[in-house]
């Protein structure tokens, strides 16, 4: 019973560590985000003006000005609060995904390290183009087609109300024109994950480019998908989605291929590929069919 004991206390204690350096790694990403929160709320209102740049440009071309409403009391606080969080996860990101790593790391091997390391640093940088491309391609776009939708109201003459027309004008609200904005920005930041996530799922060996290849067809319907509930009604933006998601599904397959080559050319250098299993079966059946027939056997 003391050796069992014994044993039970010595493996709980690595664990008990572990829990306590996720705990330290935790406190510090969370300290660092409140920090990020706080100086993004001091400057929300530029940070607010900078978002709202695509709209009071598809606004001024049509010669409107560039004003939102708040609906509610509390709109505007509630503004500032989602530009906080937001600008909060931006500017702590680079420091919780170090805090990530150092956590991580301990536990693998040099080579694993090296191979973990490009994927950690190409994640944000491809949220953040993803994100760039939805401010100032898909979004200026959108609210081109939202705002095609307003009509100026007319009234031809006194006593003939049933000819007039009524106006449909634009009164956004503030808290809406941001919500929608950053489901672009988020939305797109995640499509342009896909490499990245396929590419490292390569790596460990849980996807091959023949078997994404093989499901193309149904990756182009997931996409389709996708691009509609993504997307407001807007065919053209759809079609930007769909071609840019594409794209970067095809890209994501050859750069799996490119994992697989270089895993089997590792392998063939360290001696543990062998190119003698991977026999042609056209060349076993003749193989076959010549040692079955009579001439061999003579």
């Amino acid at each position: 019973m003391s050796v069992d004991t014994d044993e039970m206390e010595a493996s709980s204690a690595p664990l008990i560590e572990h829990l306590a350096e996720l705990r330290h790694r935790l406190i510090h990403s969370v300290v660092a985000f409140i920090i990020g929160m706080v100086i993004c709320f001091t400057v929300w209102n530029p940070i607010f003006n900078f978002l709202t740049q695509p709209l009071c440009e598809a606004r001024g071309a049509m010669g409107d000005d560039c004003g939102l409403i708040l609906i509610k009391l509390q709109e505007g606080f509630f503004v500032a609060i989602s530009i906080s969080l937001m600008g909060g996860l931006i500017l702590s990101f680079p420091y919780i995904s170090y805090q990530m790593w150092r956590f991580v790391a301990p536990g693998l091997y040099k080579s694993e390290q090296g191979a973990f390391l490009p994927f950690l640093i190409a994640s944000p940088f491809m949220f953040f183009l993803g994100a760039a491309f939805a401010f100032y391609v898909v979004t200026p776009l959108a609210f081109d087609f939202f705002l095609g939708f307003q009509q100026e109201g007319t009234l031809t003459a006194e006593g003939e109300v049933q000819n007039a027309t009524a106006g449909i004008a634009f009164q956004g609200s503030a808290q809406e024109y941001l919500a929608l904005t950053i489901k672009f920005i988020v939305a797109f930041g995640l499509c342009f994950q896909l490499p990245v996530l396929l590419t490292l799922m390569g790596k460990a060996g849980l996807v091959s480019a023949e078997g994404l290849g093989n499901v193309r067809k149904y990756a182009v319907v997931a996409i389709l998908v996708l691009a509609a509930v993504v997307t407001p009604p807007d065919v053209i933006t759809q079609v930007i989605l769909f071609v840019v998601v594409y794209g970067l599904y095809e890209l994501s397959i050859w750069l799996v291929r490119r994992v697989e080559r270089k895993r089997e050319a590792q392998l063939r250098a360290e001696g543990y590929y062998d190119d003698e299993d991977v026999a042609d079966p056209d060349l076993d059946d003749v193989a076959g069919t010549d040692a079955d027939s009579p001439e061999t056997k003579d």
